[in-house]
């Protein structure tokens, strides 16, 4: 309960109030956007059916991928560092189709958190069958699928050389 003295110097400040005239604005809340849940699949609509996707394999066994419209100078820049990448995923050992679950997952994740640049291990089939890179030409194919990803290029020596793909998502 307010002491007496304290509502009595209360109320001698406040006599000299007067209202605020009403104004002719209205108040307007804007409802929160839905959540937007996490998909543990590749989504349909983030993969194009093309048949216009090349991979560019060059005779030494470097590869790469530019998307139609972007510019060469920025797999110029991707080749020699220009972005670090801001995330990795590590497909040694797993099979092809959860390899895929897991790409699928990483770039939507990478995508919703902004990076611009990840780096992808798939190895260099040492350990497979005939030696054969079974995960490298996957990979390669997925990533071009996937409409965020705008260029890849063979990761340099540093970054894990043969065994590992950069890539640049959009903005």
């Amino acid at each position: 309960m307010p002491d007496p003295d304290d509502m009595d110097i209360f109320r001698a400040a406040m006599q000299d109030v007067v209202p605020l005239p009403d104004s002719n604005k209205a108040i307007v809340k804007h409802p929160k956007p839905p959540p937007r849940p996490r998909r543990n699949h590749f989504p349909a609509g983030e993969m194009e059916q093309s048949t216009d996707i090349f991979l560019d394999i060059e005779a030494d066994g470097e590869w790469s991928f530019l998307r139609p419209g972007v510019s060469r100078q920025t797999l110029r820049r991707l080749r020699n560092g220009y972005w670090t990448a801001q995330d990795n995923l590590d497909l040694h050992g797993l099979t092809q189709d959860i390899a895929r679950q897991q790409l699928a997952l990483f770039l939507e994740n990478a995508v919703y958190s902004g990076h611009r640049c990840v780096r992808i291990v798939h190895g260099k089939g040492l350990s497979s069958a005939d030696g054969i890179p079974v995960l490298k030409h996957r990979t390669g194919s997925w990533l071009a699928q996937y409409r965020a990803v705008l260029a890849f290029c063979q990761a340099r020596p540093g970054d894990g050389g043969g065994g590992a793909v950069m890539v640049l998502l959009k903005k």
